[in-house]
């Protein structure tokens, strides 16, 4: 089995080399490629890309349109039998890519797979723990209606067959936070994913992350996704709108106590 891995990067210099590492040191029975494709950064990404000679790693730097569209061109040149993308500050564990390929494997019938993911902070730190169980107990009982109410998975711990991927379509480049889950909705309109046991990433939420802003329009823009796909469920286009004021509430709280 051939793993790809995208790793679309704007000057992220001060993470980048780490989540190369956690890519290239992965083992087990698996071939890897590994695709980085940058937006002309100004900070030495690009010196910092140059001298790496491993031949599993390719590399561009070219203007983009954002983050999606360097994500749909990495995909599109990927030749792996399952991709997945990592942002350049986020990291795969140890052990994550043998994992994956043998949960393949053993269910060669499921077209996606979505593993465990903890929260770090900007110095690798693991963080706000009751958010990643709580996330995990949820999508231990996933169904499609449930992840229509609340997106309970978390990007990075995301892979998937490279053929399901290109039926379902690349990423919306509409959208400015919320590509991931607009893609999820629609694999999972398909077909249900694996959930595997194993904490196969780590999330990093710092001050210049999408994330770590905690901007009220990714919740706003994330509840308009939803609704591409609520098809008349009126109960469910509730909840969601009750589960995004929660945790609208619960960040911000969580900001004030600087947590």
């Amino acid at each position: 089995m051939k793993i790809s891995i995208v790793t679309p990067s704007f000057n992220q210099r001060a993470f980048l080399k780490e989540t190369l590492q956690s890519i290239l040191t992965q083992q087990g029975d698996f071939e890897l490629e590994v695709l980085v494709i940058d937006g002309e950064s100004t900070d030495g990404s690009v010196d910092l890309l140059r001298p790496i000679t491993d031949p599993r790693l390719q590399w561009t730097s070219e203007k983009d349109r954002g983050q999606s569209d360097a994500i749909n061109k990495g995909l599109a040149r990927a030749t792996g039998d399952v991709v997945a993308w990592l942002n350049s500050d986020d990291l795969y564990t140890p052990g994550a890519f043998d994992a994956v390929s043998r949960a393949f494997q053993s269910h060669p019938h499921k077209q996606w797979l979505v593993g465990n993911c903890d929260i770090i902070d900007e110095a690798g730190n693991v963080i706000r723990p009751r958010i990643t169980r709580y996330k995990w107990k949820r999508l231990q009982r996933y169904s499609f209606r449930q992840l229509l109410r609340e997106n309970i998975i978390n990007q990075p711990s995301v892979f998937w067959r490279r053929s399901f991927g290109q039926r379902a379509g690349a990423l919306d480049e509409s959208l400015h936070w919320t590509m991931d889950y607009d893609l999820w909705l629609r694999f999972g309109k398909q077909a249900d994913p694996l959930i595997l046991d194993f904490t196969t990433s780590q999330f990093r939420i710092h001050t210049q992350s999408k994330s770590g802003q905690v901007d009220r329009r990714q919740f706003d823009e994330q509840f308009a996704v939803a609704s591409r796909y609520f098809d008349g469920d009126r109960r469910s286009r509730l909840i969601h709108r009750v589960n995004v004021e929660k945790i609208v509430w619960a960040y911000r709280i969580m900001k004030f106590l600087g947590r």
